[in-house]
């Protein structure tokens, strides 16, 4: 759910420091905004401020995708065609919230995992547990964004729902770049339910690949 942008909402920077990686140094920015606990991270690619038409990639935490390196989604390899595109383009930001599950908790999506082995998809799943399908909430990426002083964005996502949410919280969406990216067979049913379901724009070729061109991290991100 979105909520109209409010003037009490506070967005504060914690701490900063270069990130060296694999696509380039980032700045990783760790912010706090009144009212919510968790510190969400942004990381800063260029010199974005003042800045239009600047790649964002607003990405929610996956535990078992980015850490334990699960098969069953697309999210590292998301992640990291995000910083290499943004690297590519020279300047961008990868907001990076901390949002497991769509929002609905570690524990929690791990309960969904043990009903998908039961053979519900991922939004029946979450039905099951009496949870909303996706309870993400885009609050504190509006705020990072506006912290940074970017004027208006090209947001990196195959969601369309996303692209709504950050237009109702303020921030001026210029473009859809699509975040396209190999995935092995364990992801196929994960990615016809985003598709089919949920509304992601994700083409029919992207249901399976090789599961050893899976583990790559060609983005293949293009503006459309």
């Amino acid at each position: 759910m979105v909520q109209p942008p409010d003037d009490g909402l506070r967005m504060v920077a914690l701490a900063r420091a270069d990130l060296p990686t694999e696509h380039g140094t980032f700045e990783a920015i760790v912010f706090s905004m009144a009212g919510d606990p968790r510190e969400h991270v942004a990381l800063v690619f260029g010199k974005p401020e003042a800045q239009e038409r600047v790649a964002v990639r607003v990405h929610s935490e996956c535990l078992t995708g980015e850490a334990f390196a699960s098969l069953k989604c697309d999210c590292g390899a998301q992640l990291d065609g995000a910083m290499r595109e943004v690297a590519r383009r020279g300047v961008g930001v990868v907001l990076y919230l901390r949002q497991e599950g769509r929002g609905i908790g570690l524990a929690n999506k791990i309960r969904a995992y043990a009903l998908q082995a039961q053979g519900a998809d991922t939004v029946d799943a979450n039905r099951l547990l009496g949870l909303p399908d996706d309870a993400r909430t885009y609050e504190a990426a509006a705020a990072m964004v506006e912290f940074l002083g970017i004027r208006s964005i090209e947001l990196i996502t195959n969601n369309p729902a996303k692209v709504d949410a950050m237009s109702t919280l303020g921030v001026r969406v210029e473009a859809r770049i699509p975040s396209l990216v190999p995935v092995g067979e364990h992801a196929r049913r994960y990615l016809e339910v985003k598709r089919d379901r949920m509304h992601h724009l994700i083409p029919e070729q992207r249901q399976a690949v090789p599961q050893s061109v899976a583990h790559g991290t060609n983005s293949g991100s293009s503006k459309r």
